[in-house]
């Protein structure tokens, strides 16, 4: 509850400030519209500096990122808990943290408090505030016309791969101030070649859903098959998982996947789940099988993975 109450409180000032290009953990953004974002910004560049940052939520530090909260934060006793907040958390991710020197450590730079837990609101929100300058330095001093960042994955779009490169060198400094790092191997590309991101490969023309995505999805799909078909898993939790899935993927070129993952589940319900959710398909007889796709309530809604929708 305190960490709701304090997001609802300091939010609204910090909101303000955020650019349009950032779209985690935010009213009105989201995953999906990152996508479409990064896709546009697809068609209108050709090269790309796609980039992530180096452990990020436990490379956090915190007296850095109270130094950003102080700027809009006027009243000394809600800094007070945000304080209270981050020792609460400190060295919570010390063994995901590999030290890493900046310019100007002394010998006592490894005992600096950093580290968010990445479960907690106030960490989501305050990752968003730790970036912001970050932010407005790629917007307002690089004048990056393209732009996009999603927690600590963002991508740098240009017409000129020189100047994609100059970018990363000022970057690589400015995220020094945060004591942030980047992952090795970024290096500007043409967008034709496909951004992984959110768990699609974007291309200009189309968005395909991540290989292991997919296999995933289906592994646990088939788990939840035989755990209802063994009578320990209402048929609910499948219809609502494979719908949370269908949801999700079809921002995707992903028709003919869907059908396909959906086709290959055959499922053979108990008797009483059979009378309770048939459709007076084949699942009439002890015994039967039958597509793993769920029953629809109300009946006139398209099963998922089965709407027209454009194939890949």
């Amino acid at each position: 509850m305190v960490h709701h109450a304090l997001c609802q409180i300091i939010e609204p000032d910090f909101e303000r400030s955020f650019v349009d290009d950032s779209f985690a953990n935010r009213i009105g953004k989201g995953t999906h519209r990152a996508l479409d974002h990064l896709q546009q910004l697809t068609r209108r560049f050709r090269f790309v500096l796609q980039c992530d940052l180096r452990q990020f939520f436990p490379s956090i530090d915190h007296a850095v990122l109270m130094e950003t909260l102080s700027r809009k934060i006027e009243d000394h006793r809600i800094l007070q808990l945000c304080q209270g907040i981050l020792d609460s958390g400190r060295g919570v991710l010390k063994d995901e943290y590999d030290m890493v020197w900046f310019a100007g450590d002394d010998l006592f730079a490894p005992l600096r408090p950093r580290g968010l837990p990445i479960g907690n609101l106030t960490s989501q929100f305050w990752a968003n505030c730790h970036l912001n300058p970050f932010d407005h330095f790629v917007k307002r001093e690089l004048r990056c016309r393209g732009y996009v960042r999603y927690v600590d994955d963002f991508a740098l779009f240009s017409d000129d791969k020189d100047t994609l490169w100059e970018w990363k060198s000022a970057l690589v400094e400015r995220l020094s101030q945060l004591r942030l790092t980047l992952h090795a191997g970024a290096h500007p590309r043409p967008v034709s070649e496909g951004l992984p991101f959110l768990g699609f490969i974007t291309f200009p023309g189309r968005r395909r859903l991540k290989r292991r995505k997919g296999v995933h999805f289906e592994r646990k799909l088939r788990r939840t098959a035989s755990s209802v078909e063994a009578g320990m898993t209402p048929l609910t939790k499948l219809n609502e998982s494979i719908r949370s899935w269908v949801e999700h993927v079809r921002h995707g070129n992903t028709t003919g996947l869907r059908k396909a993952v959906l086709g290959r589940i055959r499922l053979k319900l108990p008797r009483p789940i059979r009378k309770q959710h048939s459709t007076g398909s084949n699942l009439s007889k002890q015994g039967a099988t039958a597509p793993c796709t769920p029953s629809v309530d109300p009946p006139q809604r398209p099963l998922p993975g089965t709407e027209n929708r454009n194939s890949e």
